[in-house]
């Protein structure tokens, strides 16, 4: 992975949220790819939840002042960034004060869902996008994690299909078990065709339930990674009939060979 660029882009990660699948995989992937001569960049929404003193966050203000487009609403975008110490790995964090305030990251105290979920996962996808590209740094794959980040590939391939900096990535989203209950908006492929994508391209979010979100997902990405041992059929199948290159499951012990040959035989081959 030497001189590779990846970009890492997860709804959840460690240190910052507690540690689940999805964030432990988040945090140690990167790290892998740190320590065999990679270049990194980490993305994440920084959500209410967040401790910013404890972990040294700090705004951005050449990358901050955008204004990003949402339903017909314009919603600031604030870029934050902290360093994981003892790895020295730099994460960025996209902020928003309507969307990421609050003091949770998906669901209310009762467990109900964020009902501006959809919008968050859209402004995060953009946010993400408009910040690498105020970067200037162009990758050589960009690894997906987790659904609140499941709408990149998606916006990659179609709302910024232009854009000569990720002409040449590509995309990898890693399918986790671990989900959410029930739908999203039932407004959010209105929200999403607002932005000038296809209904076409995204019919599937009619019942924008988790299985809906991740199949437009692996559906514009060039590789998947099945990142958990038990993952429904229905999932599982829309991924069989791809004909992509897929990882099966591996054991986190064995991922760092695994990732790494995946993404230099399959990915960038």
């Amino acid at each position: 992975m030497n001189g590779k660029k990846i970009l890492f882009v997860s709804s959840e990660l460690v240190p910052y949220l507690p540690e689940n699948p999805v964030s432990l995989m988040s945090y140690e992937a990167p790290r892998m790819v740190n320590s065999n001569g990679g270049q990194i960049r980490i993305f994440m929404p920084r959500y209410g939840n967040i401790n910013e003193r404890r972990h040294q966050l700090h705004e951005v203000i050449r990358l901050s002042g955008m204004n990003l487009v949402i339903n017909d609403m314009d919603m600031p975008l604030i870029i934050k960034v902290a360093s994981i110490p003892k790895e020295r790995i730099q994460v960025y964090f996209i902020d928003n004060e309507e969307y990421f305030k609050r003091k949770a990251t998906f669901e209310d105290a009762d467990g109900n869902l964020f009902p501006d979920n959809d919008e968050r996962a859209i402004f995060f996808a953009k946010g993400v996008v408009e910040t690498v590209k105020k970067l200037n740094w162009s990758p050589d794959i960009i690894h997906v994690h987790g659904w609140m980040a499941s709408l990149l590939p998606l916006y990659l391939r179609k709302y910024y299909a232009d854009e000569p900096l990720f002409a040449d990535s590509k995309i990898v989203t890693s399918v986790y078990d671990k989900g959410y209950d029930g739908e999203l908006d039932n407004e959010m492929m209105n929200k999403i065709a607002f932005d000038g994508i296809p209904k076409e391209n995204i019919s599937s979010l009619s019942a924008p339930d988790y299985n809906n979100l991740l199949k437009v997902a692996v559906d514009y990405s060039d590789a998947v990674i099945l990142a958990s041992e038990e993952i429904s059929d229905d999932l599982k199948n829309h991924i069989a009939n791809l004909s992509k290159p897929v990882l099966p499951y591996v054991s986190l012990q064995e991922a760092e060979d695994a990732y790494t040959n995946f993404y230099k035989t399959e990915v960038l081959k």
